[in-house]
């Protein structure tokens, strides 16, 4: 497929909306004023007139074609101010026309899709006024600003109660024991990088003094800790405890809500490590099944049975954690809606403070994808997803966070779901971006808010641990741009 651009550059945008029709697909791209291809594709052009300007489409599939037009006057505002988002309209029409497809999103493509609907509550907008300009500016469903507005009232509480003198201190600990076929994170599987992980232990632990310091020195108070990956039990207990030692000695940790550690995978959870979790103030864990089906766990390269994750479930409520979550994941190769089904039926019996519902995403770096197996893509993902919602809505959970990734089947979504006074302070702040994150290890992004300054900065930790270890100092001295973001804040 072939993307022509006249007279404009929507590149990043109008590829977000042919994704929607034709996924996990690389096109080509073209600055044009003419159609000159025996490809399929979609000419988009932008051209000006006097006080007027043109924006159309045209898109051919198969032999197929279809046009849509719209003009903008140059004292138009409001819906029609955008030009790029009216482009994109008339790409979705255009493609919905030629395909038969849609998307309950509409026109949106972008991972923090509540945050439109936040902005719109802080303007003192109300619900009719939020659903007319989501069904009309985005295209929409009904559904789909139903979701996104229950996520914005039921989040609105923590974002309320937050402190802007705050932070949040991400941990990342990049091993897990195999690697998954859907995984496309910054992980290594720990068989092939066991010799790795002492001198990257050291490295994380003087990196977290470190970080200790300039908090101190900048006045920031921890609000909550996050321990993610790959797998952080992965590591061997005393590991897990020596790490959760420097964190207490180099942080003060009085003021901390929230502490999770995801335990992830149910082949790397003990007892002792569990234990040493909640001694050390660990508060919340994630035990991930994926699926409760122990064919398709094989199939996606998990080496833990079903059996063995509800071992754990019950070790952990055992060990005294009363705030548990489980991630699913909707859409995985081999899966049915049926075994679906049964999944979250299991897991609203077993009655988790937190069900996370993900839909598979098809990212270019993942095992799954590079097998060019496609058959992935007629999986009935909606059909999983619109069941989820309904049953965790009756169950009495709410959902809190809600983000998208590209490529996922469907274009649907991934939604954290809570029993009410159970959700994560950590997955709503960085999902809204309106908390720092200060983050440790390989692969880690630190975040850095401003919300008085409307500012958001980036410093990024080298991606693997092989990297990481290498260039220690130098990522050690990235971190100075904490003090001067915060300096300048003063100003």
């Amino acid at each position: 497929m072939t993307l022509i651009f006249s007279g404009n550059d929507y590149k990043y945008e109008l590829e977000g909306v042919m994704k929607l029709f034709i996924p996990a697909s690389l096109f080509t791209h073209i600055y044009s004023d003419r159609v000159d291809t025996d490809d399929d594709y979609v000419f988009a052009r932008e051209k000006i007139f006097g006080n007027y300007t043109l924006l159309y489409v045209i898109g051919s599939v198969n032999g197929k074609k279809a046009h849509k037009t719209h003009i903008v006057k140059q004292s138009d505002s409001g819906l029609d101010a955008d030009k790029e988002l009216i482009m994109s309209r008339l790409l979705y029409t255009v493609m919905h026309k030629l395909t038969g497809k849609g998307s309950q999103w509409g026109v949106i493509t972008g991972i923090r899709p509540v945050k439109r609907v936040n902005a719109m509550l802080s303007d003192c907008f109300d619900k009719k006024q939020i659903f007319s300009i989501l069904k009309e500016k985005y295209l929409c469903s009904d559904e789909k600003c139903e979701l996104s507005y229950l996520t914005a009232l039921t989040h609105k509480p923590a974002i309320d109660a937050l402190n802007e003198k705050t932070f949040s201190l991400y941990v990342s600990i990049p091993f897990c024991p195999t690697r998954c076929s859907y995984c496309s994170f910054v992980s290594q599987s720990v068989e092939s990088s066991m010799k790795q992980i002492p001198e990257y232990l050291n490295k994380l632990c003087e990196e977290i003094r470190y970080t200790g310091e300039l908090a101190r020195r900048i006045g920031l108070k921890l609000d909550t800790v996050y321990f993610g990956g790959g797998t952080p039990t992965t590591l061997t207990a005393p590991q897990l405890e020596r790490l959760m030692n420097v964190i207490a000695e180099s942080f003060d940790t009085s003021t901390v809500r929230e502490y999770t550690i995801e335990a992830g995978r149910p082949d790397t959870i003990t007892e002792d490590k569990l234990s040493v979790i909640k001694e050390n103030g660990c508060n919340r864990i994630s035990i991930n099944p994926q699926t409760l089906n122990n064919s398709v766990l094989e199939a996606i390269g998990r080496r833990h049975t079903a059996e063995q994750f509800y071992e754990s479930f019950s070790l952990a409520r055992k060990i005294g954690f009363d705030t548990i979550n489980t991630d699913i994941i909707a859409g995985l190769p081999t899966d049915t809606f049926d075994s679906f089904k049964y999944t979250i039926d299991e897991l609203i019996n077993l009655s988790p403070e937190n069900i996370t519902v993900h839909t598979l995403s098809i990212k270019r770096s993942a095992r799954i994808n590079q097998s060019g197996d496609r058959s992935v893509l007629d999986n009935p993902a909606a059909k999983m997803v619109e069941y989820a919602n309904s049953r965790l809505l009756a169950a009495g959970y709410r959902p809190y966070y809600l983000y998208r990734q590209k490529n996922m089947l469907d274009n649907l979504e991934n939604i954290g779901w809570a029993k009410k006074g159970c959700e994560s302070l950590y997955n709503i702040y960085i999902m809204e971006e309106i908390q720092t994150i200060l983050a440790m290890g390989a692969g880690g992004s630190t975040k850095l808010v401003d919300l008085s300054g409307h500012r958001l900065s980036r410093v990024f930790n080298y991606k693997f641990p092989l990297e990481y270890n290498k260039h220690f100092e130098l990522m050690l001295n990235k971190k100075n741009e904490i003090e001067d973001f915060y300096a300048e804040k003063e100003r």
